[in-house]
C-alpha cells in the first residue's frame, strides 16, 4: 500500500532528503522509517505551505509534470505596489530573467496594502534582518496568486520583473487540494488514497 501525507512545511527547511547546510522536508518525517517517502514537487527553503510527501512515485509524477498543468495557488507579501498594468503583465506572462519562454497565464489578486514597518515585526526573524534596512514606509502589497508551472523560484522573479521583492510566500492550494487550516508549519497527517482520487494503491495494480 501506498501513503501519501499532506505536510505545512515550515520557513527555513529545504525540499530535500538531505542537505549539508539546512535541515529538509524529510526530516520531520523520520519516524516512519520509511526511506521509499519523497516530497511532490519544491518549495525554496523561504516558502512556507502545503507539500505533499509520498512513496507513490506514479503520482507524484502525475502531480508535478508540467503537462497536467496543476493549479497552484500562493498567498504572497512583497515590497512594492502591483498597479492595474503590473498585474496584467503577471497574468499575461512575463519574461524571467534567462527565459526566452515567458511565464504561462497566472491569475493574481491583490488583497491587502500597508507599510512595511507596519507588518515588520510579523515577519520571519530571518527575512526582519534583511528587510530592516529599508524605509518603514515603504509600500508593501498583499495578495494571492496561481500559477500552472513550477520554474525555479517562479514568483519570486515573476514579482521581481514588475519591481516587487516576495518577503513572504505560502502555497496554500494544489488544484483543489487545500492546505488544512489546522495543520502547524512542520505538522503533517496522513490522507486516504480516496481524498486523492486514488483508484489503487496496490503497487501491482500500476
Amino acid at each position: 500500500m501506498y501513503h501519501y501525507y499532506m505536510f505545512n512545511k515550515p520557513f527555513g527547511c529545504v525540499t530535500a532528503r538531505r542537505d549539508d547546510r539546512y535541515p529538509t522536508v524529510m526530516d520531520y518525517f523520520q519516524e516512519l522509517h520509511n526511506d521509499s517517502l519523497s516530497p511532490v514537487g519544491r518549495l525554496d527553503r523561504e516558502t512556507e505551505g502545503l507539500l505533499f510527501i509520498t512513496d507513490d512515485g506514479v503520482w507524484n509524477q502525475e502531480m508535478t509534470h508540467p503537462g497536467y498543468q496543476k493549479k497552484k495557488t500562493y498567498e504572497f507579501t512583497a515590497l512594492g505596489c502591483l498597479t492595474e498594468n503590473k498585474i496584467r503583465e503577471l497574468e499575461e506572462g512575463v519574461l524571467l530573467k534567462g527565459s526566452p519562454v515567458p511565464t504561462a497565464p497566472a491569475k493574481v489578486t491583490v488583497t491587502h496594502t500597508t507599510r512595511l514597518g507596519d507588518i515588520l515585526s510579523s515577519l520571519h526573524p530571518e527575512i526582519q534582518e534583511k528587510t530592516k534596512h529599508n524605509r518603514m514606509d515603504h509600500p508593501v502589497v498583499k495578495g494571492r496568486i496561481t500559477i500552472t508551472e513550477g520554474r525555479k523560484r517562479q514568483i519570486r522573479r515573476m514579482m521581481k520583473t514588475v519591481g516587487c521583492c516576495v518577503i513572504e510566500l505560502k502555497r496554500i492550494s494544489i488544484d483543489s487540494f487545500q492546505l488544512d487550516p489546522d495543520l502547524k508549519p512542520g505538522q503533517w497527517k496522513e490522507l486516504s488514497p480516496l481524498s486523492l482520487s486514488i483508484k489503487s494503491t496496490a503497487p501491482n495494480a500500476r
